[in-house]
């Protein structure tokens, strides 16, 4: 699959909010060059209808997690969702937002764990590694891991992605710059094109190992 985002929340308004459809646009070109499947992140709910024609899974990020009104709006929808887990969320939150898009008719949810805020300040963010395990035992709903948004470091997306894998994660999320330094938004978090073949090929190891496979 390939995940980007068209439309950028930023902490800053200042920074790049990302190019809107014509971003999108380019998405659904690649997409279908190279057959894969389209996820971009939806911030509101006028912004559904625009992106239907364009995208194959809907993304909810984490500052939208308990953005009920645009859950509701997506629970009418009849395309694969992608919810990732907020900031300061429990786990118990986020199963209960992915309710309010499943009591619409939409049982096409997939969880994601991307880091949660605590004390530490070394990584972006702090990466829970166990909410795999219990988001398993407590649902049916498929959890995907993101360690690029998980630490926000280059050099900590590998470890935490083979962990993740280990811990039986559905899917990753990983994000790929060719130059990362000059990324307008997450460069630091992203992994150079090789780094990211040799991950894949370290997770082709581990899987097997804990009874997956890797697509």
């Amino acid at each position: 699959m390939l995940r980007g985002g068209a439309f950028k929340p930023r902490s800053s308004p200042y920074s790049f909010q990302g190019h809107g459809e014509d971003a999108l646009k380019l998405l659904r070109e690649a997409g279908e060059k190279f057959k894969l499947l389209v996820i971009s992140e939806v911030m509101e709910i006028s912004q559904i209808p625009m992106m239907l024609p364009y995208v194959d899974i809907l993304q909810v990020g984490a500052r939208n997690m308990q953005n009920f009104n645009l859950l509701r709006e997506l629970g009418k929808v009849r395309k694969p969702v992608l919810l990732k887990r907020g900031i300061a969320a429990t786990l118990e939150e986020l199963l209960l937002s992915a309710e309010y898009i499943m009591a619409g008719g939409n049982y096409d949810v997939i969880l994601c764990e991307r880091g949660i805020r605590t004390f530490e300040t070394y990584t972006r963010n702090t990466m829970d590694i166990s909410a795999i395990p219990i988001i398993h035992k407590l649902s049916h709903l498929p959890m995907t891991a993101d360690p690029s948004h998980g630490t926000g470091r280059r050099d900590k997306v590998s470890p935490m992605a083979r962990a993740s894998v280990a811990a039986g994660a559905d899917a990753l999320l990983i994000e790929v710059h060719c130059d990362p330094d000059k990324a307008w938004s997450d460069g630091a978090q992203s992994l150079f094109p090789e780094q990211f073949v040799k991950l894949m090929d370290e997770l082709r190891m581990i899987a097997p190992a804990v009874g997956r496979t890797i697509a």
